[in-house]
């Protein structure tokens, strides 16, 4: 198969993918609070929270032309200039704002992965609960990846520490529903995991970390 037909299959791929998504049942995150700056830092200093962000961003004219080949890193979509600056802003700022990160999964794509070694985070797992399926996997498959998306959001994370979760956007919408359609490349949303459910706190943008990291 031609080097272009592996690319049209995989971005059709992708599209099928998030149509299929959006009109899938999913449970709904508890409503957003509308938190200032001061009290996103003062949250995450304290720990006993799930974040979810979209690997970082990417270079546009690129493509997942080899998916089942996760070290053909010369074949995926990767972080562009911006997306590895924003990263390690991403990181910098948490550790400015005394955020104590615990454990940090990715999806197998380097995109996602590159997102959490740029940001300086230290206990990072490669994991295929996070990684994008499309119609490279089975229906079935992205729903049970879907559903262990939803149990990591769940379970709470290390006393006083913060899990760090770094997937896609069709995972994201899969996992959480049509609300997080516009999900940007670097967008976090914050979670508070409680009796196995969990409840979003706020949406963070990825050039917003520094502004947060120096709120009082």
């Amino acid at each position: 198969m031609s080097a272009m037909n592996k690319s049209m299959i995989a971005a059709a791929a992708a599209l099928v993918s998030i149509f299929t998504l959006l009109a899938a049942p999913t449970p709904k995150a508890l409503a957003q609070a509308s938190l200032q700056d001061a009290e996103i830092a003062k949250a995450l200093r304290a720990g006993d929270l799930v974040m979810v962000v979209r690997h970082g961003a990417t270079f546009p004219d690129q493509t997942d032309t080899d998916p089942l080949n996760f070290d053909n890193i010369a074949a995926q979509r990767n972080l562009n200039d911006k997306g590895k600056a924003l990263a390690k802003a991403f990181g910098d700022a948490l550790r400015q704002a005394g955020v104590p990160v615990g454990k940090v999964y990715t999806s197998k794509y380097n995109r996602a992965y590159e997102t959490a070694v740029i940001a300086g985070f230290k206990d990072i797992e490669k994991t295929t609960d996070l990684t994008e399926g499309g119609l490279i996997v089975s229906p079935n498959e992205n729903n049970r990846r879907a559903e262990a998306f939803r149990r990591m959001i769940a379970t709470p994370p290390q006393p006083h520490t913060v899990t760090i979760l770094i997937t896609h956007q069709p995972n994201i919408i899969a996992a959480l529903g049509k609300d997080w359609f516009d999900v940007k490349e670097g967008e976090a949303s914050i979670f508070r995991p409680s009796s196995g459910n969990y409840k979003l706190l706020t949406r963070v943008q990825m050039d917003q970390w520094p502004r947060i990291a120096a709120a009082k």
